[in-house]
């Protein structure tokens, strides 16, 4: 059974700072892309951050560049969101995606499996 599991969200004042993490079991993603979405209330689904499957190629929305970095260490199955300058507005529940292709993707159609989530609010 493939987990992906979610953790470091929490409460944050606005210039803040969190660092997510996404551990999966039931199977290796190290040859392949995982991304992180996010999901505000009343909204869509949304992409936030991809990496390939070496770390080497990653993606962000407009909105998050310069702000959040995604990373991965797959000798530990593990890829992280680093998010630094909170603002109100990054306030969701942020999924981890994981997909059985390679390359960076930013549709959530392209992911296979999914976390739970995790809560992060920012306070202004």
């Amino acid at each position: 059974q493939v987990q992906l599991v979610e953790s470091g969200g929490g409460l944050v004042q606005a210039g803040g700072s969190l660092r997510l993490s996404c551990a999966a079991s039931g199977r290796t993603f190290s040859n392949n892309a995982m991304g992180w979405f996010r999901q505000a209330p009343g909204k869509e689904r949304e992409f936030v951050a991809t990496i390939s499957w070496n770390g080497g190629s990653t993606l962000y929305t407009d909105s998050v560049k310069g702000r959040f970095t995604i990373s991965r260490d797959n000798a530990k199955n593990t890829v992280y969101l680093q998010m630094n300058s909170l603002k109100p507005e990054d306030t969701a529940v942020y999924y981890c995606a994981g997909s059985t292709r390679y390359y960076t993707l930013t549709r959530a159609s392209q992911y296979d499996y999914w976390g739970q989530g995790t809560q992060v609010t920012v306070s202004s």
